[in-house]
């Protein structure tokens, strides 16, 4: 079985970095390939990378190497006129560890490496809240998987194209923190579906909780993602950028079409009377040695 880019599955780091890159027209293939392998070699042993391709760059670096149903991230459209924009990117980057000065040496690492092939189209510092809560006072991915599960519902099975390869969601969302803050704390836990000091899920949660939502069940077999959110923001703006793993790509889409209104109940997520997207995109992360093989360097 291939090796899975470590950033994956380091748990606990308390600073993140977030870069979003287009590719400029008539980038060609060997000049990215040096820059990504430029990049790469530049950054501090200290932060982990994650190194991420959108569709339509993949394809054309490695033709032979795009997994089943790759796609590319477009607008969700749903009830209410609440939208889950489509932002897609080429490339995507995350830096994580336990110094923000490191992870920003290695993003201007990446930006000079780049410069002249791709445009800067988001720039995001995350960091970890308190025990791991979001903005809004929850605790952020209570129930997600760990260990041998993580790896089971983040990577994708050995024997297909792409194996040890890891389908990747990313929105950034902005919290209307004063309105939320405005609701009562057992109105709260309503729209969320757990309880705010443990996290505790509501047995009689309403159908809109968010957490009843996102959970997807097929034959009797909840489908898992692997959650690595982490919040952003200062005084004037704030929210949570959303990045979740998957061995398939389709569960985010399922996810997003019950959130919005899209599905057969034609509910929608509470949660999104309080938090909007205003980006979106679908990537893959390849395994270890398929980054070696294209590019001559690895995310390690």
């Amino acid at each position: 079985m291939p090796t899975p880019q470590p950033a994956i599955f380091r748990e606990n780091t308390p600073h993140h970095y977030f870069l979003e890159f287009h590719l400029r027209p008539g980038w060609r293939q060997d000049a990215l390939k040096r820059s990504l392998a430029a990049a790469l070699d530049a950054c501090p042993a200290e932060t982990s990378v994650l190194l991420a391709f959108g569709r339509d760059a993949w394809e054309r670096l490695a033709p032979d190497a795009v997994p089943d149903n790759f796609i590319a991230f477009h607008a969700v459209l749903g009830q209410q006129d609440r939208t889950a924009p489509g932002t897609q990117g080429d490339l995507l980057f995350w830096l994580h560890g336990e110094r923000h000065d490191l992870n920003l040496q290695c993003a201007l690492a990446i930006g000079r490496a780049l410069a002249g092939i791709a445009t800067l189209e988001l720039e995001l510092h995350g960091f970890r809240h308190l025990d791991s809560r979001d903005l809004t006072g929850f605790i952020d991915g209570t129930a997600n998987p760990q260990g041998e599960e993580a790896r089971a519902a983040a990577l994708i099975p050995a024997g297909m194209t792409g194996a040890a390869g890891s389908f990747v969601l990313t929105q950034q969302w902005v919290h209307d923190l004063e309105r939320f803050g405005g609701l009562a704390q057992a109105e709260q836990e309503a729209v969320v579906g757990r309880t705010r000091p443990d996290s505790i899920e509501l047995e009689d949660a309403p159908p809109t909780a968010h957490v009843k939502r996102v959970e997807i069940d097929i034959d009797g077999e909840e489908l898992k993602i692997y959650r690595r959110s982490v919040p952003w923001g200062g005084l004037r703006q704030h929210g949570l950028y959303f990045l979740a793993f998957s061995r398939e790509i389709m569960v985010f889409a399922m996810q997003l079409d019950r959130m919005f209104g899209r599905s057969e109940d034609g509910l929608l997520d509470r949660l999104t009377e309080f938090s909007t997207p205003i980006s979106g995109s679908y990537w893959y992360a390849p395994a270890l040695e398929t980054l070696r093989s294209v590019i001559g360097h690895a995310a390690e």
